[in-house]
């Protein structure tokens, strides 16, 4: 359990720290003339070791969002708010301007003056907001109302997955392809319960929960169709005397309910 506590404090401190010299590439960005008269000489040193806001936002986000989506689902659709634009939009102004704007360098001005209207510094309290988000939620970790079921879970799903590769190993196929087919089912009734879908079964099998998570929602097409090829190749571990499976068909299994464990929550 440590370790996964260990390492989602490590990625989201990286996380912040990161965010913060985003933000101020951000400023920098826009307000280049404030900040050269603030730091005068030393101005084009500072801004050389600032990051690219347009180069590197989108990696931050992308991983930002799967940490909000582990620990702060909550506030998952805020966080993706400030980036996406509003739809539908006639007009933008400062209120619904948003970073995706800002890494198109969109502005809208005024009759033939070209009077301002709104422009990128509109998108920096979207991403202010973003960055608090982010930040809100390290205080998970020191609440006494921290879950930490799916943390103490996804620790002993690793152990379960590596104890099925060592099986591969020394040749007990179907062994690995029982156990990774239960990491696999526990894994999709938390995803459930996390999206508060129910079904009726008192025991439900992974093509269960798959479908439901389907209906629901929660799973597109291609994924829903990658868990139905791990159930399948499950079954045959468990139950077809026909033939045995493959190594390859197990290795599959195991390595498609790794990331599907690590990516759908």
């Amino acid at each position: 359990m440590s370790n996964n506590i260990e390492k989602y404090k490590k990625d989201l401190e990286k996380l912040i720290k990161h965010g913060e010299s985003l933000q101020i590439a951000m400023e920098c960005e826009c307000y280049p003339e404030q900040y050269e008269k603030a730091l005068g000489d030393k101005f084009k040193e500072f801004k050389k070791k600032l990051p690219k806001f347009n180069d590197e936002y989108q990696s931050w986000y992308s991983e930002a969002k799967v940490l909000i989506k582990q620990l702060l689902p909550d506030r998952l659709s805020d966080f993706e708010r400030h980036y996406e634009k509003p739809k539908p939009r006639k007009d933008i102004t400062s209120d619904n301007y948003r970073i995706e704007d800002y890494l198109q360098g969109l502005s809208v001005t005024r009759g033939w003056e070209k009077e301002k209207v709104v422009g990128p510094d509109a998108a920096i309290p979207q991403f202010k907001q973003q960055l608090a988000i982010v930040k809100a939620v390290s205080s998970r970790f020191e609440s006494s109302l921290f879950d930490i079921r799916q943390i103490v879970q996804a620790d002993l799903f690793d152990s379960e997955l590596e104890a099925a590769r060592e099986l591969i190993k020394n040749g007990f196929l179907r062994g690995a392809g029982a156990i990774s087919g239960v990491v696999l089912e526990k894994h999709l009734g938390q995803v459930c319960e996390n999206h508060n879908i129910k079904t009726r079964k008192k025991h439900p099998a992974i093509s269960d929960f798959n479908d439901i998570l389907k209906d629901g929602g929660v799973l597109d097409t291609p994924s829903w169709r990658q868990i139905q090829r791990l159930g399948d190749i499950r079954n045959l571990c468990d139950h077809n005397k026909d033939r045995d499976p493959t190594k390859e068909e197990v290795e599959e299994l195991v390595n498609g309910v790794e990331k599907f464990t690590k990516t759908l929550f």
